[in-house]
């Protein structure tokens, strides 16, 4: 079985004009070789102006976008299509992500065309799942995420699944600064791996990474990510800041 690379990814959100992302990816270079020399993976998913000058600054980086169409090309105004991004030496994209569901009318089925197109185009989707906190305390956490990695990564290959990322983000931990302990973390990402398990076999589960996402701070990352089934963080707010995210980088080492 492969070993599971960990793996930091900042989401920036709507944050970041052209010239602030600029000065961020000149900042991240010394970052991109500190996490190459400790074999982890570094990455932000900055809007779509400033992908491809991110990329050019900094190549060693991982950039995602945080979202994209199914189709190709078409009548879709406001949308941005697979060849666009690869056209630019994109291969990652966020999907699903709570506030895309939230603000957005995303759905796990319209998140599993997404991830059905992006694999058929040899790119890596980090899938985004958890639980509002009204099914949080209704003890239906397992059962909402459950439907969302079924439905999300339904009709994905076998063969093909190994490179899909899932990152679990408990709503009600989404920047409020409330969080959800190492403990929960641990149990719905188990959790995740064992529905993994049942879709595309136990060696395929092992070597899919999960994420924790949620008010992920420099001074929590340690302690989610020491935890059994947690791969790496999807971190908001604290990426946003090159200091900020060089302790979240540091503080997993």
């Amino acid at each position: 079985m492969k070993t599971r690379t960990k793996l930091l990814l900042g989401n920036w959100k709507m944050n970041k004009t052209l010239k602030e992302a600029k000065a961020f990816a000149k900042d991240s270079v010394e970052l991109s070789v500190l996490a190459k020399e400790n074999n982890i993976e570094l990455g932000v998913a900055p809007t779509f102006l400033c992908l491809e000058a991110v990329k050019k600054i900094n190549p060693d980086i991982i950039v995602a976008a945080q979202n994209l169409h199914y189709e190709e090309k078409g009548a879709f105004t406001g949308e941005i299509s697979i060849p666009m991004l690869k056209e630019i030496g994109i291969n990652w994209s966020i999907i699903g992500h709570s506030e895309r569901r939230q603000y957005n009318g995303e759905s796990s089925l319209s998140c599993n065309r997404k991830i059905l197109a992006m694999i058929a185009n040899d790119m890596i989707p980090v899938y985004c799942c958890g639980e509002t906190l009204e099914e949080y305390e209704s003890g239906i956490t397992k059962a909402i995420v459950r439907d969302q990695i079924r439905t999300g990564l339904a009709n994905v290959a076998k063969e093909k699944a190994s490179k899909i990322v899932v990152a679990y983000e408990p709503i009600w931990s989404i920047g409020t600064g409330v969080n959800a302990s190492k403990e929960i973390a641990q149990e719905v990402c188990a959790f995740i791996r064992e529905v993994l398990e049942e879709m595309f076999g136990a060696t395929v589960a092992k070597e899919i990474r999960i994420l924790y996402g949620g008010s992920v701070k420099p001074e929590n990352i340690k302690s989610y990510l020491s935890a059994k089934d947690i791969d790496g963080a999807l971190v908001g707010g604290a990426s946003l800041d090159i200091q900020s995210f060089k302790l979240l980088l540091q503080n997993i080492l």
